[in-house]
């Protein structure tokens, strides 16, 4: 099977670098960077745009231009997180946690570094398993049904609630308001309006991008605004410090591999989008470091574990995509829809059916992340640049563009409302000592964890104990129940840590008197 599989790829090769195939791969690279940078504009908006552009053109150019298009802008995704707190795609809020306070510290150059380096290495690993473990984990896929998805959903929310600085109870208060943010709309089974409070704009939901640009961009430039001067002073950076030392390339590399391993895990299950995996991925890194309390202050893990597992979670999105039909997200689904309407159906008779779309499409995600590369080495420069803009010039421009990036996406002006209302909402929940990345992820898990729910209570009639006689999720129920736990007895042990403090020095000054 190496053989076939090797000679595939080389026939993959011979696909990808024929002219035109090149040039719309390097196209789509280009422009998924650039666009990916501007605040507001992610994967989903440089897709959405494009996409016409593919109704006249063959089959394999037009993948290859989309999901170039898809990882060109996961990497520019990152530039802003880290330079300017703006991400433009959810997952890359998780990165803004470490990478923006790396930028404050003046190692904005090191953190795009590390996330060029990141990327490189997962969408290798994403790669390698697409080519040799797509039979592999299309089977496994096929085990997940609503019962072991609930059962993960859960735990990731979990996983979500302790991520935050500082009190545990204050990360599940965070995560619980997304929960109830998710559930704004109209209810799926009933057909109902959802604490919608009879707005008619309100009756798909909120809106992601808008809660996440909110949530990050805006709350951002609400709290710094009376102190423009001072950080635009702290946020020059050189372009030569783009380049990591080998003690941060060594502090990097296992979350790295870790984060690896949590994207292509998650990447191989239908369903689940990339905002989840990202936030795992950190949680990961900060349960299992020696100094978790410093996470959010500039932690190298904090970024190149979740950059790792987005990026890898990005390739092998392809594999429930293109073999089962079954997209991870709204811009895979719209890849899903470009295949359809070039008369392409997914499946599994894609690759046999269509062997120079599926391993010419392979075999550009290496020229991609490597013309990713070529690119931004020179452009780096060009992104540091973007700080030695006046703070009270740069963010009012960024302002500018996330009304613009979240206008254009469903040309609503009230969604320009609801950025506005969660900048607010942010600004004062961080003044008040709250983290607001767990609101993200109970947002976007919460109609996920509801539906998977329903859906196993109604195939189980009713029985809850569908949740652990089912051996998968079972395993995730107790990993659930352990991480609860754990949680409980730290926050226990902390409270009378505090409270033996108290004691001491009490009788100190008792005394001293």
């Amino acid at each position: 099977m190496t053989a076939n599989a090797l000679h595939d790829l080389w026939f993959g090769f011979g696909v990808a670098f024929q002219g035109s195939n090149l040039m719309w791969s390097f196209f789509g690279v280009l422009m998924g960077n650039l666009i990916g940078v501007l605040p507001g504009m992610g994967a989903l908006s440089a897709i959405s745009i494009l996409l016409p552009l593919t109704y006249a053109m063959h089959p394999v150019p037009a993948i290859l231009m989309l999901a170039g298009i898809f990882y060109g802008s996961q990497y520019g995704g990152a530039i802003g997180a880290i330079l300017l707190n703006l991400p433009s795609h959810p997952p890359h809020a998780v990165t803004c946690l470490d990478g923006y306070p790396l930028t404050r510290a003046g190692k904005g150059g090191t953190a795009l570094g590390i996330t060029m380096i990141c990327s490189f290495f997962a969408a290798s690993v994403g790669i390698i398993v697409m080519i040799f473990a797509s039979p592999l984990l299309t089977e496994i896929s096929f085990k997940f049904g609503p019962t072991e998805i609930f059962s993960i959903m859960l735990l990731g929310l979990l996983a979500g609630s302790t991520m935050s600085r500082g009190s545990p109870l204050k990360g599940v208060a965070m995560t619980l308001f997304g929960l109830i943010c998710g559930c704004v709309g109209t209810d799926v089974n009933s057909g109902t309006f959802r604490l919608a409070m009879n707005i008619p704009e309100l009756s798909d939901g909120l809106e992601l991008v808008a809660i996440a640009m909110g949530l990050f961009g805006v709350a951002d430039f609400l709290l710094n605004v009376n102190r423009m001067s001072v950080i635009a002073s702290k946020a020059k950076l050189r372009i030569r410090d783009m380049r990591p030392s080998l003690a941060e390339l060594k502090t990097a590399f296992w979350p790295m591999v870790r984060g690896t391993a949590v994207g292509t895990v998650f990447g191989a299950m239908p369903g689940t989008g990339p905002t989840i995996t990202t936030f795992v991925a950190y949680a990961l890194e900060r349960k299992i470091s020696k100094t978790p309390e410093k996470f959010g202050t500039g932690m190298i893990a904090g970024v190149a574990g979740p950059e790792a597992s987005a990026h890898s979670k990005t390739q092998v999105d392809f594999i429930p995509t293109m073999s089962l039909g079954i997209p991870g997200d709204a811009v895979m689904a719209l890849i899903l829809g470009a295949l359809m309407i070039q008369g392409i159906a997914p499946g599994p008779q894609l690759i046999s059916d269509h062997p120079d779309i599926f391993w010419g499409l392979i075999a550009s995600f290496w020229i991609g992340n490597l013309l990713l590369i070529v690119l931004n080495v020179p452009l780096i420069g060009v992104w540091v640049k973007l700080l030695q803009v006046p703070y009270r010039y740069l963010f009012p421009s960024a302002m500018f563009f996330i009304v613009v990036g979240v206008f254009s996406t469903q040309n609503s002006l009230f969604e320009i409302w609801e950025v506005l209302a969660f900048g607010v909402i942010g600004a004062a929940l961080m003044w008040l000592g709250f983290s607001v990345a767990p609101i993200l992820l109970g947002f976007v898990l919460g109609p996920m964890v509801e539906e998977n729910f329903r859906r196993s209570l109604l195939l189980s009639r009713g029985d809850m104990m569908v949740f652990v006689h089912r051996p998968i999720s079972c395993v995730f129920v107790v990993l659930s129940a352990l991480l609860l736990t754990g949680v409980t007895y730290s926050a226990w042990r902390a409270s009378r840590g505090a409270g033996k403090g108290a004691v001491l020095a009490g009788g100190e000054l008792a005394v001293s008197e």
